[in-house]
């Protein structure tokens, strides 16, 4: 379950979210009850956004506004960045939609399954590469860009298109950690990194002694 309450559809009088609904949920179901969307997902994204009007309206506008007509920048290489942060972030529903969206977009299964190690892939032009490094800057580097990395964006993108990227891709930063944090989605999974419980009869004390042998 997400971390947070999800809304009932009977509550929504937003006219934003019920047009939303209406299109991923059809006339009536409410994905609280009976979950599902067309790409797999249980929907819960939408009934846990539901909380706030201005923060569900301030969401679907940005998706709005990378499929706008007016942004220049390749949707690939757009995609790739946001499948990227998806996969550097841990969320595993931005990962899961956005390769999707590559795949609507032509992009091999070969190289959507190379994503998460790119570096050492054949797959991807010097472009794709470049546009991989810098998504790598914007989550895991927190922004911290070599400048080797931007003179090479420079060299086929214009400074448009780069803000386009940088504004986009650190969208998705963001949509990965709340995600993750809500619980929403593919995030609403166990803590994968937990102690493992020691065999029995373990000791600490025979973990903290000072001879080699029982150093294992």
């Amino acid at each position: 379950m997400p971390a947070i309450r999800q809304v009932p559809r009977a509550e929504l009088t937003n006219a934003t979210m019920l047009a939303y609904f209406e299109r991923l949920f059809g006339p009536d179901r409410d994905p609280i009850t009976e979950p599902g969307t067309a790409t797999g997902s249980p929907g819960d994204w939408w009934s846990v956004f539901a909380n706030s009007e201005e923060v569900f309206e301030h969401a679907v506008n940005g998706f709005k506004l990378y499929r706008s007509p007016n942004i220049h920048l390749d949707p690939v290489l757009r995609e790739l960045g946001q499948t990227r942060v998806g996969w550097t972030i841990g969320s595993q529903f931005v990962f899961s939609q956005h390769c999707k969206l590559l795949r609507a977009l032509g992009v091999s299964d070969d190289k959507i399954k190379a994503v998460p190690a790119w570096q050492v892939s054949d797959l991807f032009s010097d472009q794709e590469r470049a546009v991989l490094a810098y998504a790598d800057c914007l989550s895991t580097g927190h922004g911290r860009t070599p400048p080797e990395v931007m003179a090479k964006l420079k060299t086929f993108l214009s400074d448009e298109e780069i803000l386009e990227f940088t504004y986009i891709v650190s969208m998705y930063v963001m949509h990965a950690i709340m995600s993750r944090a809500l619980k929403t989605e593919f995030d609403d999974r166990p803590e994968a990194i937990v102690e493992v419980d020691a065999p029995e009869g373990f000791s600490t004390a025979d973990f903290l002694s000072s001879r080699p042998s029982d150093q294992r």
